[in-house]
């Protein structure tokens, strides 16, 4: 004859009537509570969501866009000619900006006759609204970038207010995460210089 060994289950499931562990309970929340909270301060240290505010971005950018910035961006690797990057103004450190990188520090910036040049190199940027309508050269500083929207002609700039300083780029703006559909990754393509 078969011997059928049973075991005693400890009964956690409570039942009908049966009072909740309310020391458990509480410490459920206390538990999930803190790894939210440790959660948000992660991500809010190698990332920054902004809202595009104005046109000075477009075709890349449009208003009321919402962006993810990798603020670890470049403590890994050097700003680029073409990337976008999210910097405090310099004439008001509260406000923030979101332009395109179009020279670095000791590059020599002209815009003539609707071209952009960097170190009398012409860029291809196939990313503008319109050709710039303005021309004058500047001279970037080390420790320093020089910025434009990519709508040239409309577009508070590195052209009107002078060149950022490094330290205050706040990251390189990545990826467009509201409205729906305009979800996607920012281009940053390399801006190649035109063959003489």
């Amino acid at each position: 004859m078969e011997q059928f060994r049973t075991e005693t289950i400890p009964d956690t499931i409570l039942t009908e009537g049966q009072p909740p562990n309310l020391w458990r309970f509480v410490l459920d929340v206390l538990e999930t509570l803190i790894l939210s909270v440790v959660l948000f301060l992660a991500i809010n240290a190698v990332s920054a969501r902004i809202r595009v505010d104005g046109s000075s971005m477009e075709p890349t950018l449009y208003h009321g866009e919402f962006v993810i910035v990798n603020k670890l961006a470049y403590k890994v690797s050097e700003p680029k000619i073409g990337d976008v990057i999210v910097f405090h103004f310099p004439r008001d450190p509260h406000q923030d900006y979101i332009k395109r990188i179009i020279g670095l520090p000791g590059d020599r910036v002209t815009v003539s006759q609707g071209r952009v040049y960097v170190n009398d190199q012409p860029l291809s940027e196939d990313y503008l609204a319109a050709p710039p309508s303005y021309n004058d050269t500047w001279l970037v500083p080390e420790g320093a970038l020089f910025v434009l929207g990519d709508n040239r002609n409309n577009s508070s700039d590195s052209h009107t207010w002078g060149p950022v300083p490094l330290d205050y780029v706040v990251g390189k703006a990545i990826f467009v995460y509201w409205p729906p559909d305009q979800w996607g990754a920012i281009d940053h393509p390399p801006v190649a210089n035109d063959a003489p």
